[in-house]
């Protein structure tokens, strides 16, 4: 069981990365502030009582990610996790790709790519430099800093945050308690850099992992940071989630983090209708993703700041969707909501015995969804 020494060491560790975060975010906005035209730069400082409301709630997701650890339901270690090599031999770049985005922000240029990123063969809304980002997910410099970025957009938690699916995960493949443990199989939809598919590897080291992405370039990445340990490589396949390449009814339990926010609501729904395909009847799927307007109005102000600042196109649209409601159409049940800092988690299951409802309004309730916005 982790000690008390143990969690002074992590809850230190975590301070030195918020601090860090902090830091680097004061200096850089001070410098975009100088190079990106008055026009351009929108957003407004936060109020005292927000940031105060915020800082509160990084240190709740902090305590909960220890607790998690003290009740094993993933290793200590996972808390202290922190590839230093990757990082100092990556952020020198994040400042070094700062004029480019200034450039993209001045200009609007929001779908530009480098002439040797292949762009065919991709959905249209997936080409977008999201965040601004030099080739959005489609180069390799991409895939290498963006771990990197989203932990100091997230004052250092981004981990913390991608652990919270764990216990949901775990408490849906209890559900599955007779099969074998290397015979149960979990997807990792949008698995990005694998750094999502490495901490459930570390929770169910027998389990069978697989994840899908669309970038070939944040795949090598998952390939190169998920190779290094010894246990049973995950399978990474590129694919595009709304047309999944699986046998229906495969997989025990399905996972997706940050990834809705950046769909626009067609998409989104037909990927939650894929994950319910080929899942298991009993299995779960868990979300993580942005918190939306529902869960904490007071938040309002940052969820807009987030439009503004970086280039979001769907995210105004998310954080006003209703996703229990696609998760019902789509034919989940049990769909509960946990808030966590600035995410949500939606935890779903598959019925055991089908809904006839389910499937035969599901296009016409889609229909009505979609007018409705």
């Amino acid at each position: 069981m982790p000690d008390t020494l143990t969690k002074l060491a992590y809850q230190t560790f975590q301070q030195g990365k918020s601090y860090f975060g902090l830091a680097h975010k004061t200096v850089s906005t001070q410098l975009t502030n100088l190079f990106v035209a008055p026009s351009q730069r929108e957003t407004k400082p936060l109020p005292v009582d927000l940031l105060l409301k915020i800082q509160q709630q990084l240190s709740q997701i902090i305590e909960t990610d220890w607790h998690d650890a003290e009740q094993d339901v993933y290793p200590a270690s996972l808390l202290f996790e922190n590839d230093w090599n990757a990082f100092f031999s990556h952020y020198p770049q994040v400042w070094l790709d700062l004029p480019l985005i200034w450039g993209r922000v001045n200009q609007k240029q929001h779908q530009e790519f480098s002439a040797q990123v292949e762009t065919s063969g991709y959905p249209s809304y997936y080409l977008q430099n999201f965040h601004h980002q030099t080739d959005g997910y489609l180069s390799d410099t991409s895939a290498n800093l963006y771990d990197l970025q989203v932990d100091i957009l997230f004052n250092g938690a981004a981990d913390a945050m991608r652990r919270r699916i764990l216990s949901p995960l775990k408490q849906g493949l209890a559900a599955f308690a007779s099969v074998e443990p290397r015979q149960i199989r979990v997807l990792d939809i949008a698995c990005g850099t694998g750094r999502t598919l490495k901490q459930i590897r570390a929770t169910l080291p027998k389990a069978s992992l697989y994840g899908i992405d669309l970038s070939d370039a944040y795949l090598r990445k998952a390939n190169e940071s998920l190779s290094q340990k010894p246990d049973e490589l995950p399978q990474l396949l590129q694919a595009n989630a709304e047309a999944l390449p699986f046998l229906d009814n495969y997989f025990h339990a399905v996972t997706s983090v940050f990834l809705f926010h950046e769909l626009p609501p067609q998409a989104r729904q037909q990927v939650i209708e894929e994950g319910f395909r080929v899942l298991k009847p009993g299995g779960t799927m868990v979300i993580c993703d942005s918190i939306q307007v529902v869960d904490a109005p007071d938040m309002l102000p940052v969820m807009e700041g987030f439009v503004k600042t970086f280039h979001e196109p769907y995210y105004r649209h998310y954080s006003v969707d209703n996703l229990i409601q696609r998760l019902e159409q789509a034919g989940f049940t049990d769909v509960s909501v946990q808030v966590h800092f600035m995410s949500k988690y939606l935890i779903a299951r598959k019925p055991i015995a089908p809904l006839p409802s389910a499937a035969s309004h599901t296009d016409d309730t889609k229909q009505l969804s979609y007018d409705r916005h």
